[in-house]
């Protein structure tokens, strides 16, 4: 994958697929019920982290510069 196209998927996973993910998780607790406050704060987490586990190959190394632009110094 190029790095231009790990950009574009990357803005795509925080725009799009974050915020669906996010009303997913919300609805997630909502069904699960009341637990107690350290149960919930860990599932949260839990739900928080988990999202980005398949999708980390795309996120290495988008904030470094173009590895394959030319130097234009």
């Amino acid at each position: 994958m190029t790095y231009k196209q790990k950009r574009r998927w990357a803005l795509f996973l925080l725009v799009v697929f974050l915020p669906i993910y996010i009303i997913f998780a919300v609805a997630v607790m909502s069904v699960a019920g009341r637990a107690p406050l350290f149960v919930e704060f860990g599932i949260y987490v839990f739900l928080g982290i988990a999202w980005v586990l398949p999708f980390k190959k795309v996120f290495l190394g988008i904030g470094q510069p173009d590895p394959e632009a030319k130097d234009e110094a």
